[in-house]
């Protein structure tokens, strides 16, 4: 089912005229800031691995590319030891150029995931009913044509209204008030597949656009399946100058970056996209009490073997 997954979303973007690039692992810096990276020795020099391709799939728009997909491992050192987290997993990520709005990327994702979703049902219900029978699930609901999106201010409501009012309406979402919204959602609109949308500028990255009308809030949202964050997502900042006032803003140093910058300088077109956690889109659609039977050799904290 993994490598189905892997096979679908790579059919579904080529379809599309995107094209497949294969990014570095090994970076100076860090790909996103902020501790949770693994640092190693580079010939004297420091580096560490690769949280996400976010970096250079944005350049690659900056090349004039009609949309680029990677399918790769990604490196967390977050010390999590949860049912839902790994050091290394397989990462889906797309990147496209936005012509008016990037509800255009929310549309290709949501079209990408079900595509996914119905073929497998089409294509390996043998393996399906076999795992079923181990882990009963069933297929997951959603809309086929319009993704459905549920805005930051209305989920804060959706939470409040049913007994989960938040202290810090501007904090990130918990794992238990992420497994409620994606169940009021299911019970309100009939799908186990959403966006959250317009989620606040402070706990996204630095290079995601703040919203023109309420800078506070972004254009960004997280993937939201089974009641579970399967990927985040938004339009990013393509204006250089834009780029080092958040980096500013943030605290993030711009010298490492500076290739990345530049690659705007020359022009580049508004764009967006995703990072999908492959071995989470599994578990979550198998219906796996944990993540690690998503996965043929697991890393987490305390697995480094075999």
């Amino acid at each position: 089912i993994q490598s189905a997954v892997c096979r679908l979303f790579r059919e579904s973007l080529a379809k599309r005229g995107f094209v497949e690039i294969h990014s570095p692992k090994l970076i100076a810096g860090e790909s996103e800031g902020g501790a949770e990276v693994f640092r190693v020795d580079y010939f004297g020099s420091k580096a560490s691995l690769a949280q996400s391709p976010q970096l250079y799939k944005q350049m690659a728009m900056s090349a004039d590319m009609p949309g680029a997909f990677e399918v790769g491992p990604v490196f967390r050192a977050e010390n999590s030891n949860t049912a839902r987290h790994l050091c290394e997993f397989t990462g889906l990520d797309l990147e496209m150029p936005i012509r008016w709005h990037y509800d255009e990327v929310i549309q290709v994702i949501h079209e990408t995931l079900s595509s996914i979703f119905l073929r497998l049902e089409e294509e390996h219900q043998e393996e399906l009913t076999i795992i079923r029978k181990m882990y009963p699930s069933e297929a997951p609901k959603f809309p086929l044509s319009e993704p459905c999106v549920l805005h930051w201010d209305e989920a804060m409501e959706l939470l409040r209204s049913n007994g989960e009012p938040r202290e810090d309406i501007m904090a990130d979402l918990s794992t238990n008030e992420e497994k409620l919204l994606g169940s009021l959602v299911r019970e309100k609109y009939g799908s186990d597949l959403f966006f959250l949308d317009q989620y606040p500028s402070a706990v996204r990255p630095f290079y995601t656009m703040p919203s023109k009308e309420k800078p506070e809030f972004s254009n960004s949202y997280d993937v939201i399946f089974c009641g579970q964050e399967i990927g985040s997502g938004a339009q990013r900042c393509h204006d250089p100058e834009l780029l080092e006032a958040r980096c500013a803003s943030l605290g993030v140093p711009t010298e490492p970056l500076q290739s990345y910058i530049e690659s705007f300088r020359h022009g580049v077109p508004p764009h967006g996209g995703v990072g999908l956690g492959l071995e989470r889109i599994v578990q979550l659609y198998l219906g796996l009490d944990n993540i690690r039977k998503a996965s043929m050799f697991a890393r987490d904290p305390t697995r480094l073997t075999p």
